[in-house]
């Protein structure tokens, strides 16, 4: 608003009432980039600190495990596979103490039969409406916790599928979400075989790039198979600036949850360098 009162001004003074127009509508231009921005941060997020952060930060940490303790009961009970999964989690995390204590039990509370589901969704919908980058980090890492066995049961899509839609995510933005992860899972099993190989960083990592193929690297950054150079790079930027982990956490991402997002930008990163250095 204020870009076309103070374009309006200035162009009268300068321009009289021709000067005004013109005025009005650099200012006009000037609000809709100024919004774009401002949205694309969080809105007024970056001006809020202290408590209104912290109680966001929780309510994300608290849906996100007591989600994933629901999603690992679906079949019935819940199988070290996906209580291994849980702790693998906090401590890529490096969760310890109190806050691993309330990380497991939100997942007990996930767990529990009276465990209101859509509730919880619809609250965490409420809080973070808008901020798309963090809502889609939410859903991805239900799915990790849902395919950590390496298997999408029925039960697991459906409430995968239920926590995508009440999130605002379309079905065929659910279908390419669990595409991705399904070929980020097989890159990190490849990059996990090459981890007790190499004791260099750098072998391992070239090494785990040299075992990914083309189509595999290509579905992790979500392309086509007859994707072009351009093409590429351009779903690269997008994913890239989606898990950017400051970013992420300006929009109430808890600061333990950076690991994760560091850890699909690497994924991201990894599939792109191969796709540079082994071009179709």
């Amino acid at each position: 608003m204020w870009g076309k009162v103070l374009g309006t001004i200035f162009g009268f003074l300068f321009g009289r009432w021709l000067g005004a127009i013109l005025g009005f509508y650099l200012g006009h231009m000037f609000d809709r980039s100024i919004k774009q921005n401002f949205d694309k941060v969080g809105g007024f997020q970056s001006l809020f600190k202290g408590e209104e952060v912290s109680e966001r930060q929780a309510l994300f940490f608290y849906t996100c495990f007591s989600v994933m303790g629901h999603i690992a009961k679906s079949n019935g009970r819940v199988s070290e596979i996906h209580i291994k999964a849980a702790g693998v989690f906090m401590d890529e995390m490096q969760l310890q103490g109190e806050s691993r204590q309330e990380a497991q039990d939100a997942f007990r509370a996930g767990k529990s039969n009276d465990f209101a589901y859509k509730e919880t969704l619809d609250e965490f919908k409420q809080r973070f409406r808008g901020r798309f980058d963090l809502l889609q980090l939410f859903l991805e890492i239900q799915i990790q916790m849902a395919f950590c066995d390496g298997v999408l049961s029925d039960n697991e899509k459906a409430l995968l599928q239920q926590a995508a839609k009440t999130l605002g995510f379309s079905s065929s933005h659910f279908a390419f979400i669990l595409k991705r992860y399904q070929a980020e899972f097989k890159f990190n099993q490849q990059r996990q075989q090459f981890h007790g190989k190499y004791n260099n960083q750098q072998r391992q990592t070239s090494n785990a790039q040299s075992a990914m193929d083309r189509e595999q690297a290509l579905a992790v950054l979500g392309v086509s198979q007859d994707a072009n150079a351009a093409e590429i790079k351009k779903a690269y930027r997008k994913l890239m600036g989606q898990h950017h982990p400051d970013k992420l956490v300006s929009q109430g991402l808890p600061q333990h949850l950076m690991e994760v997002a560091k850890r699909k930008s690497q994924d991201i990163q990894a599939a792109y360098e191969y796709l540079k250095k082994n071009p179709a």
